[in-house]
């Protein structure tokens, strides 16, 4: 197999029925070019070659996939970093498609998540103010079902999974980016920072801007954000993927922006139209249903549900780094527009306002562990734990 450069070893955090990525900094260990490494797992004493990718855009960092465990016990591993000039080549299973107005994450053909950077219309009839960009719609089950939907009769600025902030304070004034008939601000897309697509991840980061539009003859940017999600998928489990999401925020160079306490914004999900309060539900960390949990403080969340004869459930984890995490969620109301239909928000800024200063960046990090399956509580705990704690590596180098 070549030259062995160095021995990787860990302990599991906890078992998990998923599959979840592992990295570290691959310029700690060598400055050989990836091209001529190859990663072995040697745990069970065989040898076994692994697909890994490198991301270059912040340092140099190796990923890789951990597969669940068949005993779901908690589990030692031992991988070996080798230099070689043969290594096997792995399928790119997750890759990007690009259209004129969106960018589309597959694993193997089959599309899971759509990023709209063009601009999305209202219905005919309906006041152009509510016209936008830089969105999630569709977010797929494995199993090819929408979770997501966009631009509903009762609240047309509702775009999937989308991130404006309702109440903002930008030069004594307040702004509201996430009520679009107000006219006071929008969210739009500016531009891409990078697409990726691998035999472990496939991602995308884009530029928006937070647009002030109130009394403006020229819209001003009050606030830019770096929007991403990242794709984690096993090539041959077709029941879950996972999907990180880092929203990075930054102010203009002179002038702080204050994202005041309200009931809801930032991250926000108007789940399928399929589901209701008859063939869906929610369950937080704490153990919280739909009936109680909005206004409750969660590090997790689950929603899921009935689609058309199959399932769609999403674990909603929030990042212990986050502000003000554990966060408060916001849930509609079982009653609400007489079906109960689903909305579900981390809203950092629902007991307490987060002031932006200049020239600084803020970061908020989540993960979506999206299945066409339901989840159990336990489940959802052990992914969060994946998520929130990483292991402690060991490096030996030789």
């Amino acid at each position: 197999m070549g030259q062995k450069i160095a021995a990787i070893s860990f302990d599991e955090v906890v078992s998990s029925e998923f599959g979840y990525p592992i990295s570290l900094d691959l310029n700690s260990i060598t400055h050989l070019p990836d091209s001529s490494l190859v990663l072995m797992d040697v745990t069970s004493g065989k040898s076994t070659q692994v697909p890994f990718q490198v991301d270059n855009l912040n340092g140099r960092y190796i990923f890789w996939m951990i597969e669940p465990q068949a005993n779901k016990a908690k589990s030692s591993h031992l991988f070996e970093l080798h230099r070689t000039v043969e290594k096997e080549k792995h399928n790119v299973f997750l890759a990007l498609k690009a259209t004129e107005s969106s960018l589309i994450i597959q694993k193997n053909g089959a599309d899971l998540w759509q990023y709209n950077q063009g601009i999305a219309y209202p219905p005919e009839g309906v006041d152009s103010a509510y016209a936008r960009s830089g969105f999630i719609h569709p977010m797929w089950t494995p199993d090819g079902k929408s979770l997501t939907r966009i631009q509903p009769n009762d609240h047309y600025h509702h775009y999937g999974l989308w991130n404006p902030w309702t109440r903002a304070t930008y030069k004594n004034e307040l702004i509201d980016f996430w009520n679009l008939m107000e006219r006071q601000g929008t969210v739009r897309f500016a531009n891409f920072i990078n697409r990726t697509s691998g035999p472990v991840f496939a991602d995308y980061k884009a530029l928006h801007e937070h647009v002030v539009l109130k009394d403006r003859k020229v819209p001003e940017i009050a606030m830019t954000e770096v929007q991403g999600t990242r794709i984690y998928a096993l090539e041959k489990d077709n029941d879950y993927y996972l999907a990180d999401i880092s929203i990075v925020l930054n102010t203009t160079p002179d002038e702080p922006v204050v994202l005041e306490e309200y009931r809801y914004g930032s991250l926000g999900w108007r789940a399928t139209e399929k589901w209701n309060r008859n063939n869906s539900e929610v369950i937080t960390s704490e153990g919280l249903d739909r009936k109680s949990a909005d206004g409750s403080l969660a590090r997790w969340c689950i929603v899921q549900g009935e689609l058309d004869g199959d399932y769609g459930a999403v674990v909603m984890m929030s990042y212990p780094a986050n502000f003000n995490h554990p966060e408060p969620l916001r849930i509609w109301p079982e009653d609400i527009y007489d079906r109960g239909d689903m909305y579900a928000n981390f809203a950092p800024t629902k007991n307490m306002a987060w002031k932006l200063e200049p020239s600084k960046s803020y970061q908020l990090n989540y993960r979506f562990l999206v299945s066409s399956k339901k989840i159990s509580p336990e489940q959802a705990e052990a992914a969060w734990m994946q998520f929130a704690h990483k292991p402690i590596i060991t490096i030996n180098k030789f």
